[in-house]
């Protein structure tokens, strides 16, 4: 099966596989994004994200079930922590929307991070490029749910959905340490609890300190029975029309592209670098004089710059 083909044509089989190929991080996954890159830029991108325990997942399924009741396809994607000791991931977001797997017009794929930080997997860009070109109409990336620092999905998505919730603690330290900059939508879960109508107002408080020429809108849901999920889709739908009305659309995803070009560089030059250490004897025996204590990391590392300095522009050795 041609998984270019197969992939534009709405395969889904096509679809899984080319996700296990850019995951697995085979030769052939450039060709492939090469190729589909052409038919991508059509599918609005909502990013979930917000500490443990706020109910991101349920929230997914239930936005996804009233996306397929307006008739629109949703492509899901979910970010799930990778044990730094088995390498493994538990997948369970994907056991938390099990009511959608059997909709042929959804597609819901597990990730996990794989050591990357900042809340998604290193390949999450590149599934996205596969996503849009397959057509969804939606497609949600959940984020791992690791705190304060998971601000990726900032460059990754059209618009960033922050969940909070009533049990969260103090909100103003939530809001601190940039989640509040990144926010398009917020989206006050589990809202039956004690306490939601003072979360809301403590948003509504600091975003009238600060916010740009889009004021995020707060919005109550509750997951159980779906409360809000109507309004929480429509102030999506009209920071969409914001972001396109203003201009903003096209410069957000221009960047976007710039800094995903950067990306695969750097990324290839970390695995070039890694293969050489792996390979270069002398590397080796710098890295064995350091752990047998003759030699400090410092000086070790220094020489190590200086060997890789023959692979870089005369200006770019200069500076390190």
């Amino acid at each position: 099966m041609d998984l270019v083909a197969g992939i534009l044509e709405g395969n889904r089989r096509a679809l899984a596989k080319g996700i296990t190929l850019v995951e697995n991080g085979e030769p052939e996954k450039y060709r492939i994004l090469a190729e589909l890159h052409p038919h991508t830029g059509k599918s609005m991108i909502v990013g979930v994200t917000g500490s443990p325990g706020a109910g991101k997942s349920s929230l997914v399924d239930q936005m996804t079930k009233f996306y397929r009741k307006q008739g629109r396809t949703v492509g899901v994607i979910a970010i799930d922590p990778t044990s730094p000791f088995s390498g493994g991931a538990l997948l369970g977001d994907r056991i938390r929307m099990q009511d959608n797997t059997l909709d042929p017009g959804v597609f819901i794929r597990s990730m996990g991070t794989r050591g990357s930080l900042g809340g998604l997997s290193r390949a999450t860009k590149e599934v996205l490029t596969l996503f849009d070109a397959f057509g969804f109409d939606v497609i949600i990336v959940e984020t791992v749910g690791v705190g304060q620092s998971e601000l990726d999905i900032m460059d990754t998505a059209d618009t960033v959905v922050v969940v909070l919730t009533p049990a969260g603690g103090d909100i103003i330290q939530t809001l601190k340490a940039g989640i509040m900059e990144i926010a398009d939508v917020f989206a006050v879960n589990k809202s039956d609890l004690d306490g939601a109508d003072r979360v809301v107002s403590e948003v509504n408080k600091t975003l009238d300190l600060s916010h740009g020429e889009w004021r995020p809108p707060v919005v109550k849901t509750i997951t159980l029975d779906g409360t809000g999920l109507d309004e929480l889709l429509a102030e999506i739908d009209k920071h969409r029309e914001y972001l396109i009305s203003s201009g903003n659309l096209e410069i957000l995803r221009q960047k976007r592209l710039k800094e995903e070009v950067t990306g695969i560089v750097l990324h290839k030059l970390e695995d070039m670098i890694t293969l050489r250490f792996q390979q270069d004897r002398q590397v080796q025996g710098l890295l064995e004089s350091v752990v047998n204590r003759e030699q400090d990391p410092y000086t070790a590392a220094q020489s190590i710059m200086f060997s890789l300095e023959s692979w870089l522009p005369e200006s770019a050795a200069e500076s390190s």
